[in-house]
């Protein structure tokens, strides 16, 4: 071993142990929100998460979690630790592929390195490393359980073992690098797909060594073979070897009257079969070529069977088994994602495209008495002549999509899109927007970590911003320097290997835009989609890496002693990384953050026993479901996800017992609820039951398929209506009143039915399921709607609704004008000051982030305001105190900043006879509304959310003021408020 190698691996493991030792020190101890929730309890039970599903990933968090030895409290932070572990052998292999790249761009061998330049070489790969592994994107996926650490561990692996495979001499030994490579490739299908993007530019490398007379025609015909790997890798082994198992299966079950599963056991056998005689041929007839591509395929195929866990646990009936992929068919499915919407990418319909005709497509199969029978086909829809058009960007129809597309594009309603339309639309929002902002978020600054935050620049340093941005964590200003450094070493790579530029800048072309035209984004994402193009983000660092070199090349002229310049350059090179690192820890410290489990425990212990809790998606649910499937809390509540509500497979799940919840009650069959039955029921009024129709009696009319309700759609096909805007449920007031789940105050309320406007908007499949359980409950369990879910999914009996908490209960029981339900204040006090969690939230050390700050404490506080609120209206001032002192100590201003609920609490204080803390929080928040106007104001561009929200406060504070006689500050805060009302409605034209 030359010393130049003991020195690389040396410090290359030193560049680990750095990272590692960040991530661990970072990384949040629980599950974090969105999806590690359920990739958590997905991998502690080996169950199966939402598809594509990560199986890989589930297998390794499984081992990760028998670390906790028992303790189901520590199991989130060991399968955490999968991520803080991948990413920070992303971080060693970066290392050694600069470095590797470095001395080859040198064209010195390791005895041939001066000391000057081994030290720029290892400090070249530190330098790169550092930086990824403090950049913004990564450093965030590296500290929680999500597949994007380990999906860049596979990313950097591959990328490493190519260079590997292309500076081997020994054909033998090279060709086992390509088999290792393919195996690294199938283990990586098993996690994340964003390894295959590398493949076309990958091929290149390949190319250039076996060729090393490269023409521009065999580069492009070197691309074109890796698109054709990666095609035949995404579609033709992933979901086609599975879609053929499957035609083999109808085949020989439907055709020749075999057993289940048959077909697929002579499909594998006749697979297996083709592929052991060819490698056998290939062998003997010495075809090195074809036999190292047939064991490549074989070892793409050994790393993509972790696949095969996602079938056997499926069979179990797990209680998370979305899409149940228990047969071939089902799994076909799940791998294409067909439950997602589809966005056209080459060639498709606009947003404002009307469908005009609908055919049948791939038929929809099931099990049944022995066959697979058609139970729906996947419909085809036909649009207007015209509609289709060429790259098509703007073509979602989800509500407020083509609103927002009019907005950024200045179409005017009903017009179509141009191709100069969507190309304005691509290159402002969805590379603009959604790629290039993240870019600069990571290698310029970024001005917080509010969603939709746009860049800080170097010369903003001393701009001033107002408090609320420049004393937010996520306030980071790098000065543009990983920029500049990161351009400067894509030039030194020019001038040393162009087709070597040309491999790199492939990939993070497709790692980057390339992902972005692919994905084809909507103009609305649920959060900040730049953990996407961490890929993109790697490739770049590999040019700050380069960038050490440039820099000692620009010094070599200025600068004539070895050792100074190269002490300089190092200097140069790793201050770069190190002031990545000096702004970037305190907004990606989440140690000592529990909220996002503490939010999902105060929800569940919201419902009384035995519940049924209807909530909506991601982070209403998943940290439900991680406390429960993990940690056991509340397993008696069967949360049930709105989203899901009307897909039959997640239907199916509800009628069966899971944990301490029974099956829930359900008066319609499977076949009322299968796949293309009853997807959406159209209103359509019948003048018969104008005044309203018994909610039951309809449930019976649907099951049966009566005609009186049912309307002929275009296919010819029948679908039952929604016949009247109001529906009432008959109630059994006595048995209702022995339960002694209504107050006594309310039983004057409670009477033998209950009735309701539904409104005369059509209804869907996941509303059906809903009506169906609350008739068919009868009272016997508990029926809530979590707080977060918004009023438009509460089927309109907003004022049957109780509020308890963060949670509403269903009660038969009808308090008039109560639009956002009534509060039953003995029941949410001891809910809300005993059996709540808030561990941290006043700890002014832990970082709190937009996730945080945004639904989890507007719950909080909502609930609270509204507690205090009744307490008061009751006359329990005592109590009415207790809460909203207790609102203001666990989330203060210091750790949660004053938000627009928080101005709630100034009139209560008031109220309260809190006059000094009513007057100080009003000066708080008043003050902080006046900053943030006064700089939108002056750098223009209104952002009209914030713009409205500090509006609002300032108005709030105002009529607080007065109401409480406060002449003096009513009348400072006045000032304030009608000063920037003027400015702003002179700035939006009046409007």
């Amino acid at each position: 071993m030359t010393l130049f190698k003991k020195w690389n691996n040396i410090t290359g493991w030193a560049v680990f142990l750095t990272a590692f030792l960040t991530y661990a020190l970072t990384m949040e101890r629980t599950a974090s929100f969105w999806d590690c929730g359920e990739f958590i309890a997905a991998a502690f039970k080996l169950q199966v998460p939402h598809p594509p599903g990560a199986p890989f990933f589930l297998l390794v968090g499984r081992l990760f979690s028998l670390l906790a030895f028992g303790d189901v409290t520590r199991v989130a932070y060991w399968v955490n630790m999968v991520s803080v572990l991948s990413s920070a052998f992303t971080i060693l292999f970066l290392f050694w592929t600069i470095t590797l790249l470095v001395r080859k761009f040198l064209n010195k061998g390791e005895h041939e390195l001066s000391k000057s330049d081994a030290i720029l070489v290892i400090f070249s790969g530190i330098t790169g490393a550092l930086a990824y592994a403090w950049s913004d994107s990564f450093w965030f996926s590296a500290a929680e359980a999500e597949v994007y650490g380990m999906s860049s561990f596979f990313t950097a692996i591959v990328i490493w073992a190519v260079f590997k495979w292309e500076q081997t001499r020994d054909p033998a030994t090279a060709n086992r690098w390509l088999i290792l490579i393919a195996y690294l490739t199938g283990i990586s299908i098993g996690v994340h797909l964003l390894n295959l993007v590398t493949i076309p530019a990958l091929a290149l490398v390949y190319y250039f060594k076996k060729y090393p007379k490269p023409t521009i025609l065999g580069r492009i015909l070197a691309f074109c073979g890796g698109l054709v790997v990666l095609v035949i890798i995404n579609s033709g082994i992933i979901p086609g070897l599975p879609d053929l198992a499957g035609k083999f299966e109808i085949f020989f079950v439907n055709t020749l009257g075999l057993p289940y599963n048959f077909g697929i056991v002579f499909f594998i056998v006749l697979f297996l079969g083709t592929l052991s005689w060819s490698i056998r041929y290939a062998h003997k007839k010495e075809k090195v070529l074809l036999n190292t591509a047939l064991l490549s395929l074989v070892f793409v195929l050994i790393g993509y069977s972790s696949y095969v866990m996602v079938l056997v646990r499926s069979e179990y009936n797990p209680p998370i088994n979305e899409n149940n992929p228990s047969d071939v068919l089902r799994f076909v499915s799940y791998l294409k994602r067909e439950q997602y919407e589809s966005r056209p990418l080459l060639y498709g319909p606009s947003f404002n495209s009307r469908p005009i005709s609908q055919e049948r497509g791939a038929p929809v199969y099931r099990k049944k008495d022995g066959k697979y029978v058609i139970i729906d086909y996947r419909p085809v829809y036909g649009y207007e002549p015209g509609s289709n058009m060429l790259f098509p960007r703007m073509s979602s129809s989800l509500p407020g999509h083509p609103q927002l597309y009019q907005q950024m594009t200045g179409l005017a309603e009903g017009q179509k899109p141009t191709m100069k339309h969507n190309l304005a639309y691509m290159f402002v929002h969805q590379i603009g927007h959604m790629y290039w902002r993240y870019f600069l978020w990571n290698f310029v600054g970024r001005e917080s970590d509010r969603e939709g935050a746009g860049t800080v620049l170097p010369w903003q340093a001393t701009s001033d911003f107002p408090s609320s941005i420049a004393k937010n964590r996520g306030h980071n200003n790098f000065f543009m320097l990983p920029l500049l450094l990161g351009i400067a070493g894509l030039f030194w790579m020019y001038g040393k290997r162009r087709d070597d530029l040309l491999v790199l800048g492939l990939m993070f072309v497709l790692t980057g835009v390339g992902l972005v035209i692919y994905l084809n984004s909507p103009p609305a994402e649920p959060r900040e989609r730049d953990y996407i193009y961490v890929g993109s983000f790697y490739i770049f660092c590999i040019w700050i890496g380069f960038g050490v070199m440039a820099v000692a090349g620009f010094l070599q002229k200025a600068i004539q002693t070895t050792r100074l310049r190269t002490a300089l350059t190092v200097a140069a090179g790793f201050s770069v990384p190190l002031i990545m690192l000096a702004k970037g820890w305190d907004n990606h410290d989440r140690s000592n953050r529990y909220h996002s489990v503490d939010f999902a425990r105060n929800l569940l212990n919201s419902c009384a026993p035995n519940a049924i809790l209807f909530t909506g998606g991601d982070n209403d649910t998943f940290p439900l479901w991680y406390l429960q499937e993990v940690e056991g809390v509340r397993t008696d509540v069967r949360v049930c996800v709105q989203t899901f509500l009307g897909i039959d497979w997640y239907i199916e799940q509800l009628k069966r017992k899971t944990n301490q919840s029974e099956a829930l009650p359900l008066s319609l069959d499977m076949g009322d609820y299968a796949t293309g039955k009853n997807e959406f029921v159209p209103f359509y009024e019948i003048p018969a039951v104008k005044n309203g129709i018994n909610l039951k009696e309809y449930l019976d009319l649907i099951n049966q398929e009566n005609k009186a309700i049912q309307v002929p759609l275009t296919s010819g096909d029948m679908t039952s209506i929604l016949p009247s805007s109001t529906l009432f449920l008959p109630v059994d007031a006595q048995k209702v009143q022995a339960m002694k789940i209504v107050k006594n105050e309310l039983l004057p309320m409670l009477s033998d039915s209950m009735s309701w406007k539904i409104g005369t908007g059509d209804l869907y499949k996941s509303d059906l399921v809903m009506l169906d359980i609350i008739a068919t409950n009868n009272w016997k369990r508990p029926v809530y709607f979590s707080s977060t879910m918004g009023a438009t999914h509460n089927l309109g009996l907003q004022e049957y609704m109780q509020l308890e908490g963060y949670t509403y209960r269903l009660l038969p029981v009808r308090v008039q004008g109560a639009t956002d339900g009534y509060v039953n204040s003995e029941i949410m006090y001891d809910n809300m000051m005993k059996k709540m969690k808030w561990r941290s939230l006043d700890n002014p050390d832990v970082y709190y982030d937009d996730t945080y700050r945004g639904s989890p404490v507007a719950t909080a506080r909502i609930s609270f305001l509204r507690l205090a609120g009744q307490l008061i209206a009751e006359n329990d001032l005592k109590k009415a105190k207790e809460v909203v002192n207790t609102a203001m100590t666990v989330m203060p201003d210091d750790t949660i900043p004053f938000d627009q609920f928080s101005v709630g609490f100034v009139g209560m204080l008031f109220d309260l006879g809190e006059k000094k803390k009513a007057l100080d929080s009003a000066r708080t928040m008043a003050l902080r509304s006046d900053e943030n106007l006064s700089w939108i104001k002056k750098n223009g561009g209104v952002r009209n959310r914030d713009v409205n929200v500090d509006l609002y406060t300032l108005q709030t504070i105002v009529q607080e003021c007065k109401r409480a006689k406060q002449e003096a500050a009513a009348q400072e805060y006045d000032a304030i408020f009608r000063k920037h009302l003027l400015a702003f409605n002179m700035y939006s034209g009046g409007n």
